[in-house]
């Protein structure tokens, strides 16, 4: 290994075992889990969010979870430069951080860097999100592909947030966010960076997902979405946008039942992960792994594919 701090990305589509395979190679190559899902990020959406127990977690120190609450805002820039700040204490230590977890653009933050964009701007956001509530759903995308068609193709027409933010930069600098993208950036310097990832064969990686979704219905989900809103958190707060708390909470407004609100939730849960695994195909560098990070077989070949990588890091 040269000079440069080793790290560790493992990404995949949900449900793919990244959690479970993170926390068997942190046990044997003494890392630390820096958590790269930007829903576990928030309080109280715990098992919508699939948020590993901490009883569940081994012993292994995990960063980046439980930091905000419901109504804050938090950006890709933002998450680079707090798991900067973590990476820098966990390889002081000695330790091997493993960035984990399915938001691919908060990876791609952190390691490709970001443009030095405009700051939010919360007055226009809300025009645009009042204008896409009043028209159809492709508004947004149409929009965009008028104003930066490159960006338009990387964004998927129903990534609202994404949308906003594209649409709020071009506005805002009057240049497309394609085109300051291209302009400089701050990379992450100093780490020889391994990028690991999931693909679990399809079939079973939605039998998985449609399995998971009705157990989290029959688990509690609906009493946990119950518990944040007596808590006096509105259900316009971001999180509650996310697959199945946004039909939990349809359930309890009486806009759908139960089997439907299951069914909903999985179908868009199953779109998420095919996104996901659109966006990851697009990293470069990743070495692919054909299973789930839960499976025996997976995590020795894991194991045995970094230890050939890093001889040095193993115990």
């Amino acid at each position: 290994m040269n000079k440069d701090a080793a790290l560790l990305a493992i990404v995949g589509p949900t449900a793919s075992g990244k959690s479970s395979l993170a926390i068997h190679l942190a046990k044997q190559f003494r890392g630390e889990i820096l958590n790269c899902d930007s829903l576990q990020m928030y309080r109280h959406f715990d098992l919508g969010s699939a948020k590993l127990p901490v009883a569940e977690r081994e012993g292994v120190p995990h960063h980046l979870l439980d930091i905000l609450n419901p109504e804050e805002e938090f950006t890709a820039g933002e998450f680079a430069r707090r798991a900067k700040e973590i990476l820098a204490v966990v390889t002081s230590q000695g330790k091997l951080p493993l960035i984990v977890g399915g938001t691919g653009f908060y990876l791609r933050a952190l390691l490709d860097g970001l443009f030095s964009g405009p700051a939010r701007n919360r007055e226009l956001r809300e025009r645009l999100q009042q204008r896409a509530a009043q028209k159809d759903t492709g508004y947004l995308h149409r929009l965009l592909r008028r104003l930066d068609p490159p960006s338009a193709e990387k964004i998927h027409p129903h990534d609202t947030p994404k949308l906003i933010r594209a649409l709020e930069v071009c506005l805002e600098a009057r240049r497309p966010l394609s085109e300051l993208f291209r302009e400089g950036r701050d990379p992450l310097q100093g780490y020889q960076v391994l990028k690991l990832g999931l693909d679990p064969p399809r079939a079973e990686l939605y039998e998985g997902i449609n399995r998971r979704t009705r157990a989290l219905f029959e688990g509690g989900l609906v009493e946990e979405v119950r518990g944040i809103l007596a808590k006096g958190f509105p259900k316009t707060v971001s999180p509650f946008q996310s697959h199945g708390y946004r039909e939990a909470l349809e359930y309890l407004e009486g806009k759908i039942g139960m089997e439907e609100a299951i069914s909903v939730a999985q179908a868009k849960t199953r779109q998420y992960a095919k996104r996901q695994m659109t966006w990851f195909r697009k990293e470069a560098g990743v070495r692919w792994f054909s299973g789930f990070g839960t499976d025996r077989a997976i995590q020795t070949e894991v194991s045995n594919y970094i230890s050939d990588e890093w001889p040095d890091r193993a115990d």
